[in-house]
């Protein structure tokens, strides 16, 4: 069976601030219903914030930093083998350890509550840029895992 794209990276438009595909990618998943001008101007305050808080580095190197810190390298996936599931450390594809870093990230910020959105996301960004914050520990969760289920790393043929 042939693999399919879809023509979404190819389509997708840089951001108009910072002239980036990767922030233009993220805006994409930080929108909920379709509205995508309030999700920039979540993001472009939270990099404001980030702007005034860290002062010696960009808020794009802040951003990107943030993300290439939680993306996963390694992750477990079930595998049924003679009737017994295993869960099978694998190596994660880059394209894919790009959204799950955008998830957690994302996830991490909703999650706390009683600050608006940009202020929530400014401080899971620095926090992942420092390597702490509930994304991180995502990260350091999926690695443990994956490090305790290396005995069935010889059923990851597929």
């Amino acid at each position: 069976m042939a693999k399919r794209f879809t023509a979404s990276a190819e389509q997708l438009k840089p951001d108009p601030v910072y002239n980036s595909k990767l922030v233009a990618k993220f805006i994409n998943c930080l929108m909920w219903e379709g509205k995508k001008s309030a999700a920039q101007k979540v993001f472009y305050d939270a990099m404001g914030i980030i702007k005034k808080r860290v002062k010696d580095t960009e808020p794009l190197e802040v951003f990107e930093t943030a993300v290439d810190n939680v993306k996963p390298m390694l992750e477990v996936r079930s595998r049924r083998v003679g009737g017994a599931s295993y869960q099978v450390p694998m190596q994660v594809r880059p394209k894919r350890q790009q959204s799950l870093a955008f998830r957690w990230i994302l996830a991490a910020a909703r999650a706390k509550k009683g600050k608006p959105m940009a202020t929530r996301l400014a401080s899971e960004l620095m926090d992942a840029f420092k390597k702490e914050g509930t994304a991180m520990t995502t990260r350091e969760n999926v690695h443990r895992m994956a490090e305790a289920n290396k005995a069935f790393a010889h059923f990851a043929w597929k």
